[in-house]
């Protein structure tokens, strides 16, 4: 892993990712070239040029090339990419749909489409079509069975405590964050951080190694260096390559005690309520109330409760008198301790606590 961590590469990708070895990247971002077919120069209506995407490095003799170009890139990243890796790919019309039935004829398994919805986008000058407002991202693993990471609770934390969906609305990149030399642009497609700054803190964790084998000027790596993740980078195009030098280079780390992630509960260790009523740690026949000591309920002998005529597990007594259909029996129900009121919750943190449980089960309830 040192030999590829935070370094970037000048080179061709289909030969620089053959000298790596298997299973080494957690993530792998592509933003490959897209093909986009563009045979002649595009003009506003006032006869000024627009400076669109017209790089020799997008340009292939045809699609049959453009096929066996992606398929040996992308069976190069699923070489190197670790069991429980997962990657991204980004394109537009002319190549997400080539991308994705390459993707999966190769055997990696699609979980979602991102749809890039841009609320700056590059109006169609000719009015002979619609404006293109989006871009494609395509998240895939390395096989239908790779455990890959998602952080569903950073990116509902990030959504207002709403769960993410997979519309998102950035602007193209452009301001101070687009690299320009004498006015012009450094690269035609440079990806804005905000894009790559979600996918990363969604889909890695702090210390993966993330490779981009197609850097251009270096977001992937930017983003990563910010976050506390590793990069690895590949390109081909020697000014690009030095402006990506240069931009990680400037790029400072967010400190190490702003880059923790929300838990997901998944991950956390579930100890369900009649484990501790097993375990003595609270007794049958104690009694449990509310927060405002108002609804009163007695621990049964195998973990359930009985609250006037009902009888069942914290959660659904709790669901029931709150009128839901699910709650939380953890955070609602509180016990007497020293004459202070305190939530059973502690007591399930202080039995992980106490046995270093970080990721155990003991008969999993449904909270």
């Amino acid at each position: 892993m040192t030999t590829y961590s935070n370094k970037i590469f000048n080179g061709d990708c289909l030969k620089e990712l053959k000298k790596i070895p298997n299973k080494t990247f957690d993530l792998v971002f592509a933003d490959p070239p897209y093909n986009m077919q563009i045979g002649e120069k595009l003009t506003r209506p006032d006869a000024s040029k627009v400076n669109g995407v017209n790089d020799k490095w997008d340009q292939f003799i045809s699609f049959k090339h453009y096929d066996e170009f992606c398929k040996t890139w992308l069976t190069e990243c699923k070489r190197v990419l670790k069991d429980n890796g997962s990657i991204w790919v980004i394109g537009s019309y002319h190549n997400i749909f080539r991308l994705g039935y390459h993707l999966q004829n190769l055997g990696y398994w699609l979980l979602n489409d991102v749809i890039w919805r841009k609320n700056n986008p590059m109006p169609n000058f000719r009015g002979t079509r619609l404006t293109n407002a989006h871009e494609t991202l395509i998240w895939a693993t390395k096989n239908k069975k790779s455990k890959y990471t998602f952080n569903y609770q950073s990116l509902k934390c990030l959504n207002d405590d709403l769960q993410m969906r997979s519309d998102w609305i950035f602007p193209i990149c452009n301001g101070k964050e687009r690299l320009k030399k004498n006015g012009k642009k450094v690269h035609s497609t440079q990806k804005p951080e905000a894009l790559l700054h979600r996918i990363l803190l969604a889909t890695t964790n702090k210390g993966d190694l993330i490779l981009d084998p197609f850097l251009g000027t270096g977001t992937t790596a930017v983003v990563s260096k910010k976050l506390g993740r590793n990069y690895c980078g590949v390109e081909k195009d020697k000014k690009y390559f030095y402006a990506a030098k240069d931009r990680i280079d400037k790029t400072i780390k967010i400190k190490d005690d702003f880059l923790d992630t929300i838990e997901n509960n998944r991950s956390k260790p579930r100890i369900p309520f009649g484990s501790l009523v097993e375990m003595g740690i609270i007794k049958p026949g104690t009694s449990l109330m509310d927060s405002k000591k108002k609804i009163s309920a007695k621990i049964m002998a195998d973990g359930s409760i009985k609250y006037k005529e009902s009888e069942g597990s914290i959660h659904k007594i709790a669901a029931k008198i709150m009128g839901t259909e699910s709650y939380n029996g953890w955070t609602y129900w509180h016990y007497s301790l020293g004459g202070s009121t305190v939530v059973i919750d502690s007591l399930r943190q202080k039995f992980i606590a106490e046995n270093n449980l970080s990721s155990y089960t003991l008969n999993p309830d449904k909270n």
